[in-house]
């Protein structure tokens, strides 16, 4: 142990509050790993049936499938992850004619947020990584991607927490 997580272990122990809340940190943290892991089913499933079934381009494919899964993932990291920062009664979208509750405008700012930080972070970074790892390193492509996607994801669990869906 390192004197500096000593330290704030003793800090730690005279203030619940700062217990609780790294707890939470950790918890949500495994929330967003199970939601990550379950949209990457969401992104290969959807390729698999735009490409496999449909015979789409494999790059249309892949776009689609991507945009699915960060759907996916903001859906449920709203609903799920960070279920306690969001008011999801705040100024909705209504339709007179449908009586259609749609989503808030705060909602769509944060849809538009996840998307220019998970999306930009996922795609620069893995591509970063991979260039890095692959062609600089000579590492195993397969082992790359697993490497590139723990990182990629790190980064966008910070951005989600302090940014996305900021307290």
């Amino acid at each position: 142990m390192n004197s500096g997580s000593w330290v704030r272990d003793q800090k730690e122990r005279g203030n619940p509050r700062a217990h609780a809340a790294r707890k939470s940190t950790l918890a949500r943290w495994g929330k967003f790993n199970l939601v990550g892991a379950i949209g990457i089913g969401v992104q290969f499933g959807g390729l698999f049936l735009l490409k496999g079934v449909l015979h789409l381009h494999y790059l249309v494919a892949t776009a689609i499938a991507v945009e699915l899964a960060v759907l996916h993932n903001f859906i449920w990291h709203e609903r799920f992850t960070w279920a306690d920062r969001v008011m999801p009664h705040a100024m909705p979208i209504n339709s007179r004619r449908t009586g259609w509750r749609g989503p808030s405008c705060v909602s769509l700012r944060r849809l538009g947020r996840f998307h220019l930080a998970n999306g930009a972070v996922s795609i620069l970074g893995n591509l970063a990584a991979m260039k890095a790892m692959v062609d600089l390193g000579h590492m195993n492509y397969l082992i790359a991607n697993a490497i590139a996607i723990a990182l990629c994801s790190l980064v966008n669990f910070l951005l989600s927490d302090q940014w996305v869906f900021e307290s």
